[in-house]
């Protein structure tokens, strides 16, 4: 089991695929790419549910404020073509990162035990980390409710 994060700790580093954006189609992304820029990165379950298109929109709706303060990042386990239509079908301006082998939500510690309907599976916490200009964590938030995170995001980055 790993570690739960804190702010101050050293955001765990990662390269994958994202897609939306300047990354198109889909192209490499590393966190190493924003250094010296803050950065949200936020993790939800699955594209095109209800509480991932809530959450999404809410991100989008917020967008003028959050692009002047913020590198924006979803982070699920869905593949390239599945953003790309979720991208698509709800006009999202942020990229959308792909982390099918769960090593990126592992790393942050948001790929955890869930109960549903009462059997327990291995599912993603929705959970975001606001990444700050020197790489270290300066908020965290899990078990995020969808209708009130982008508004919990734009208080931190006040």
């Amino acid at each position: 089991m790993s570690t739960l994060l804190k702010p101050g700790d050293p955001a765990p580093l990662f390269t994958a695929t994202a897609v939306g954006g300047r990354y198109g189609v889909g192209a490499p992304v590393s966190l190493r790419d924003f250094a010296g820029e803050t950065v949200v990165l936020y993790f939800y379950p699955r594209d095109d549910t209800p509480g991932c298109t809530r959450q999404a929109c809410g991100m989008r709706d917020a967008w003028n404020e959050l692009s002047e303060r913020a590198v924006v990042l979803g982070v699920s386990p869905d593949t390239a073509e599945r953003h790309q239509k979720f991208i698509a079908k709800y006009t999202l301006p942020f990229p959308l990162v792909c982390d099918e082998s769960k090593a990126i939500a592992q790393a942050y510690g948001v790929w955890v035990e869930k109960i549903r309907y009462g059997k327990k599976g291995m599912g993603i916490e929705r959970s975001t980390f606001v990444i700050g200009a020197d790489g270290n964590l300066r908020s965290i938030f899990r078990k995020v409710k969808p209708e009130e995170h982008a508004e919990q995001v734009l208080a931190v980055l006040e």
